[in-house]
């Protein structure tokens, strides 16, 4: 009976052996399935956010522009003839575009139509004709064919964010508009021309008027702030912190802080900022130099963390050879540790500087959410940034600031990818296998 047990109990745990093997392959079949779902849902809801922005976004890169043949009137502009500049300023330029428009809808003839027509075009126009002027003051007296801006409510008609079928208390634009334009097109004096206006001008009150240039440039100068201060301070407290300090209490304690700041939330460095660069220090508000000092701070724990890494990963044997040979540890660290920890550094600090060019919050905290026309022309300027211009257009209530916020944001992902590719570039340039 022994015998026979010896004999069948193979069997039975083979089939016990088999059975488990086959519940266990199932198993990892239903993980690798599960693991490829949430990939392709992680996918899906990106290729979803992109398919968004830019369905919202691509339309601000054109804008809708009415044709006019301007006559530069010297009795408008300048009647005394002494091309003084501050005269110049000071004329009635909406008059210039006005007047031609009034001679092509002679039934305008009360105040109330005339407003209603005039709506038509952008309140920007007059400025246009007047820079026009200024850049060249022999136009005085000639004629030339003008493209004006067209209103915002006009340009979302035509663009179709707006529909023509809503009851005309629910449109921006009314039936003698909707008429008064169709006339216009058919007449081939309204088109669509690439926007210009975005890539070259500050922010501005009307939609058709406002560009990125102000906040785009304001970005770039306190990324190089950012990128000044925190790269030489963050590699150099990682040489220190992985080459040359003590094992002690002390820094223990330095390791954990910045380890928990690389978890601290972003308002609080701009709490730190507000109270300590502008109230005790009096820097300008509003200024690039400051945000860069904010965003610094922020940066630093993701550049000291990833450089100990790169540090860290380098071969003992490197460092040992180049001691053999007699080098010093200043020498050691110069010429042979740094550069191969270079590949990791630079991915730390590029992806540290991508983060910090997506923060709004410390922004938001010194000022940098000030309305912005100029373009900053230095680091104590007063500017804002991208992140804080995105925030801004999403808050007005204008159907026109939607498109500006998607093509604003769409310009803000070019950068960040462009700067994780470079990351990605630097990484498989300089990497060394060992």
């Amino acid at each position: 009976m022994n015998k026979q047990a010896r004999t069948v109990h193979p069997a039975l745990h083979t089939q016990a052996v088999v059975a488990r093997l086959r519940k266990r392959h199932r198993r990892e079949r239903r993980f690798r399935a599960y693991c490829i779902a949430a990939v392709g849902f992680a996918v899906l809801c990106l290729i979803f956010l992109f398919v968004d922005i830019i369905s919202k976004g691509y339309t601000a890169f054109q804008q809708t522009a009415i044709r006019f043949e301007i006559f530069f009137d010297p009795e408008i502009i300048d009647p005394d003839g002494e091309r003084d500049a501050e005269m110049l300023a000071e004329a009635d330029y909406a008059a210039l575009w006005r007047q031609p428009l009034l001679r092509a809808h002679g039934e305008v003839n009360t105040r109330a139509l005339r407003r209603e027509l005039y709506r038509l075009v952008s309140s920007g126009a007059a400025f246009q004709l007047q820079r026009m002027v200024a850049n060249d003051p022999d136009l005085i007296g000639h004629k030339r064919t003008v493209w004006l801006l067209a209103s915002d409510e006009v340009d979302m008609v035509v663009k179709g964010h707006v529909s023509r079928h809503l009851p005309e208390a629910e449109r921006p634009v009314s039936d003698r508009q909707l008429a008064w334009l169709d006339n216009l097109a058919a007449q081939g004096l309204v088109e669509q021309q690439l926007n210009r206006r975005f890539f070259t001008n500050g922010d501005s009150r009307e939609p058709e008027e406002a560009g990125i240039l102000a906040a785009l440039m304001g970005s770039v100068y306190t990324m190089v702030v950012t990128l000044m201060l925190s790269f030489p301070l963050g590699v150099a407290t990682a040489v220190y912190l992985e080459e040359f300090a003590p094992t002690n209490r002390w820094i223990d304690l330095i390791e954990v802080n910045i380890n928990n700041l690389a978890a601290v939330p972003s308002i609080v460095f701009g709490l730190l900022g507000l109270a300590v660069f502008l109230n005790f220090f009096d820097l300008p508000r509003s200024a690039p130099l400051v945000g860069g000092l904010v965003l610094t701070l922020m940066t630093l724990p993701t550049i000291i963390i990833a450089s100990r890494a790169a540090l860290k990963a380098v071969p003992p044997s490197i460092r040992e050879a180049a001691y053999g040979l007699g080098a010093t540890p200043m020498q050691v660290i110069q010429h042979h540790v740094l550069p191969a920890a270079m590949p990791g550094i630079l991915t730390g600090t590029i992806i540290g500087l991508a983060q910090a060019l997506g923060e709004t919050a410390p922004l938001l905290m010194i000022g940098m959410v000030a309305f912005i026309v100029d373009v900053p022309q230095g680091f104590t300027d007063p500017a804002t940034a991208l992140p804080v211009q995105i925030f801004l257009w999403a808050d007005s209530p204008e159907r026109a600031f939607v498109e500006k916020t998607s093509a604003a944001i769409m310009v803000l992902l070019v950068f960040l990818i462009a700067m994780n590719a470079l990351a990605v570039y630097l990484r498989r340039r300089w990497e060394q296998r060992w």
